[in-house]
């Protein structure tokens, strides 16, 4: 049985991925090894744990006009997520998820998408649909 959860209108195209999820934010300049592919930060909650083709579901976007170009040079290496899901994007996030052509959505009507969303759910991202759908659960479905 799936899940759909409704979220604002996002950006990029549909996307079909695993996902890793934390309740933290996200910078991709203080955050990430970009070269290896991992969290990076010793305080975040997924450090160590690769970022790479999955979809990504964090609390909201930190960070300045960096992020925007290294989301684009992480996808450009194949080095990115499939998606990038949060409670909440700003601006900055949002221009780096269009530039480097990534599924991007926020503001989910059901509530805390890092607490409807588990590590492991195989989920369907639609931006255009403002449509999130947990396929099965963690194996299960």
């Amino acid at each position: 049985m799936s899940i759909e959860l409704k979220c604002h209108v996002g950006i990029g195209l549909p996307v079909t991925g695993t996902a890793l999820v934390a309740d933290d934010n996200f910078s991709a300049r203080y955050d990430l090894d970009r070269i290896k592919g991992v969290f990076s930060r010793p305080q975040h909650k997924l450090v160590g744990q690769s970022y790479r083709d999955v979809i990504l579901v964090l609390n909201t976007a930190k960070g300045g006009v960096a992020t925007a170009w290294m989301l684009h040079e992480m996808k450009t290496r194949d080095m990115a997520p499939k998606a990038i899901l949060f409670n909440a994007a700003n601006t900055i996030l949002a221009q780096g998820a269009a530039l480097a052509e990534m599924a991007m959505c926020d503001r989910f009507e059901d509530g805390d998408v890092t607490s409807l969303i588990q590590t492991g759910d195989e989920v369907h991202v639609d931006p255009a649909a403002g449509l999130v759908t947990i396929l099965n659960r963690d194996g299960v479905g």
